[in-house]
């Protein structure tokens, strides 16, 4: 049996080393809103052996920030600070995208206004979201199309439009957030997934049909009355329609682990419903600690990339190790 984890992959235009992905995580190492030093050398070290670096989420306008020292790929962005990191990640090898995100009714800083699919106010935010008017979500979509010109003038490799983990694309996907009856409803997977499919499309335009555009999608929210693993399928086609090269597969409203579970791939149960639909690449992320989880992930079919999370932030060379010993 051949081994696939060091297998290259071939994502649009460019070639992945190998199947192991670091998903996303938030450092708060930014300074001024842009990568630090410390934020930099922290992903050098961590892209030696890697495939793909996804980093850390940046917010598309101010009333989206997550947190007080998320990273921000706003309009007017410092690009200069951004190609360093970018520099960094290539010169070790690996490839690198920019996460690009709006909180919605998940923002941190009510002294802005905070927006949502519906009038909400979301458990996780002391804060009452107002749902967003259709101009709104005009102005939204060109932050994101805005974000993602930015991220490649800075020399990524790609975009992912994040749509998990209950920020405001997946308010807008879950029927237990989006209450609106417009076109954007939440009764519909057309409705639900129409924004997304908008922000893609637009997206897709403005950066070129040879750059990589992922989405991280929330494809399951574990909870009553919300996104089920059934309605997957269809979303997934939705977003490949619309153009996307790479679907990272996470959970919605209930973040981003599964409660009870402990087995490596918490979300193959989503992924496989997506990997057997279309045929982009899949990305795994979820309990993977060691090479041999990776190997056995890929070797089942779950995903074609594998993320490795809180093991790959505190062993800067999981990597190379995991390599060594795959099987």
């Amino acid at each position: 049996m051949d081994r696939l984890l060091d297998k290259p992959l071939p994502l649009k235009t460019i070639m992945l080393r190998n199947r192991i992905a670091m998903p996303p995580m938030a450092t708060e190492l930014s300074v001024n809103d842009v990568p630090s030093d410390a934020l930099i050398d922290y992903y050098r070290k961590r892209a030696k052996a890697t495939g793909l670096i996804i980093v850390e989420h940046e917010y598309v306008s101010l009333e989206g920030k997550a947190s007080p020292r998320q990273l921000s790929m706003a309009e007017g962005v410092d690009i200069a600070a951004y190609r360093r990191l970018t520099d960094a990640v290539h010169s070790q090898g690996a490839a690198i995208i920019a996460q690009v995100n709006h909180a919605g009714a998940d923002a941190f800083d009510d002294k802005l206004p905070v927006i949502s699919a519906s009038d909400i106010r979301f458990w996780r935010s002391a804060f009452q979201a107002k749902a967003m008017t259709l101009g709104d979500i005009v102005r939204i979509k060109e932050c994101f199309v805005n974000a993602a010109v930015q991220s490649k003038a800075a020399g990524f490799d790609g975009v992912e439009i994040h749509s998990a983990h209950g920020y405001l694309l997946n308010q807008f996907y879950s029927p237990l957030t989006n209450l609106r009856t417009d076109d954007y409803n939440g009764k519909t997977m057309e409705g639900r997934t129409r924004l997304h499919c908008e922000i893609i499309q637009a997206v897709r335009e403005a950066v070129g049909q040879d750059y990589v555009v992922a989405i991280r999608f929330g494809a399951c929210d574990y909870m009553d009355g919300g996104s089920q693993i059934a309605e997957i399928p269809e979303a997934a086609r939705r977003f490949v329609d619309a153009g996307v090269d790479l679907i990272d597969i996470s959970g919605g409203l209930s973040g981003y682990m599964v409660r009870g579970a402990s087995q490596p791939g918490w979300f193959a149960e989503l992924s496989r419903p997506v990997k057997e639909t279309v045929n982009v690449p899949v990305l795994l992320t979820g309990g993977v600690q060691t090479g041999q989880d990776a190997e056995g992930l890929l070797q089942e079919g779950a995903a074609d990339l594998i993320g490795v999370g809180r093991a790959m932030m505190q062993d800067a060379d999981w990597s190379e190790r995991a390599l060594q010993h795959a099987g």
